[in-house]
């Protein structure tokens, strides 16, 4: 039998036979209610949850849908347990809250996603806990661990820069002082990288991007690589009751059929836009790991095995007047926050918004580009006729 990834991920969550058929897919299974055939199967299934199976004795829990997405996120990320949640941000909400308790301490990488930042004030300070953030190519990470660290939390590659992390280090330090390590793996999205298999204790996917793929979801995971951890994200999710439709834990199975294929398209169209931006004469620099002269690439092509349609680049001259002018005159990107879907997108960045991030140098906008699956050709005049608009107003 094969093992390649792309044939296991085509596979993975099939629809099992009754009798001698089974439908291709896994068919939308909802319910807010599950049925049991008497007390005793009752209770036996209450029983079997509280050992730690994934059983579901009650809607939020899900059914066979729920299931497959689960097996199908466990091909990619491997580990022992999959936990959905409504979306990235609450997978990574209930990752901190199933791993962290009143009096703790966290350390959080300074590339984060930028709402961390606010769960770190509206909530963690509220809750007793602390947060301090780490700079990867400045900060001696050992020297900011303290009694009562807990958690290791980063992103890698990071939000709107995307710095490359050393996670195997990470992992190294982060067992050397028995802490768990968490990674946000959204940009990988467990097909271009695997965090479990590198050292992390935790995997956080917002499913909403790649894995979905089409723009018409609001999904996360939480990957847990061992039982005792797993065990914590259950009871956390449990306890919070988060829960995910049935028709949305479809809608993502079936984007993850195509992921292989999709993700390998954004990277070449990706990499073409890059490499013309990077000609440019009104482009300071371009972040995009792929790029032989981002300042990750070495880590990228050590623990990843391919790029995505994310990149960066900042202005040489523009101003914020006429950044804004380059982007409204985009036809081929729209303009939003989100990515991993198959349309192209750009979102402005001031620098103020990229200043908490030691890697950042620059003192210029910066604009962050999601690379669809439309013909990079065409999407390399677009931005052409962007700048010369901008140029020229």
């Amino acid at each position: 039998m094969t093992d390649h990834i792309d044939t296991r991920l085509a596979h993975a969550g099939a629809a099992e036979f009754y009798r001698a058929e089974a439908p291709v897919n896994v068919p939308v299974v909802r319910t807010s209610t599950v049925r049991f055939a008497d007390v005793e199967a009752y209770e036996a299934a209450h029983a079997r949850r509280l050992a730690g199976e994934n059983v579901a004795t009650y809607g939020r829990h899900g059914l066979d849908t729920h299931r497959a997405l689960e097996q199908a996120i466990l091909t990619l990320e491997g580990g022992r347990r999959c936990v959905l949640a409504p979306s990235g941000l609450a997978a990574i909400s209930l990752t901190f809250l199933a791993l962290l308790s009143p009096g703790d301490h966290v350390v959080v990488s300074d590339s984060v996603y930028a709402p961390v930042r606010k769960l770190h004030r509206q909530m963690l300070d509220r809750l007793g806990i602390d947060v301090s953030y780490f700079a990867a190519q400045r900060d001696d990470i050992e020297a900011m661990i303290r009694p009562n660290t807990r958690l290791l939390y980063v992103e890698s590659p990071g939000s709107l820069l995307f710095e490359v992390l050393d996670l195997p280090r990470l992992a190294a330090i982060a067992r050397s002082h028995g802490l768990l390590l968490a990674a946000d793996n959204t940009w990988a999205s467990g097909y271009l990288q695997q965090p479990l298999a590198l050292g992390a204790d935790v995997s956080v996917l917002a499913s909403t991007k790649y894995l979905c793929g089409h723009s018409d979801v609001m999904q996360g995971a939480v990957v847990a690589g061992n039982e005792a951890v797993a065990e914590r994200i259950v009871q956390a999710s449990d306890a919070l009751g988060t829960a995910v439709g049935a028709d949305d834990a479809y809608l993502t199975l079936r984007g993850m059929r195509t992921l292989a294929v999709r993700l390998a398209q954004h990277q070449r169209n990706a990499l073409s836009v890059a490499e013309f931006l990077q000609g440019h004469a009104e482009v300071a620099q371009v972040f995009y790991p792929a790029l032989a002269s981002d300042p990750g690439h070495a880590l990228w092509q050590r623990d990843f095995s391919g790029a995505n349609g994310l990149l960066s680049f900042e202005f040489h001259r523009f101003d914020l007047a006429r950044a804004h002018a380059f982007v409204n005159a985009l036809r081929l990107f729209g303009i939003g926050a989100s990515w991993g879907g198959y349309e192209s997108l750009a979102l402005l960045a001031p620098p103020e918004r990229i200043t908490a991030q030691h890697a950042w140098r620059g003192s210029r906008p910066v604009v962050r580009l999601h690379i669809g699956l439309e013909s990079a050709a065409d999407l390399v005049q677009d931005l052409q006729q962007a700048f010369r608009h901008a140029c020229e107003n």
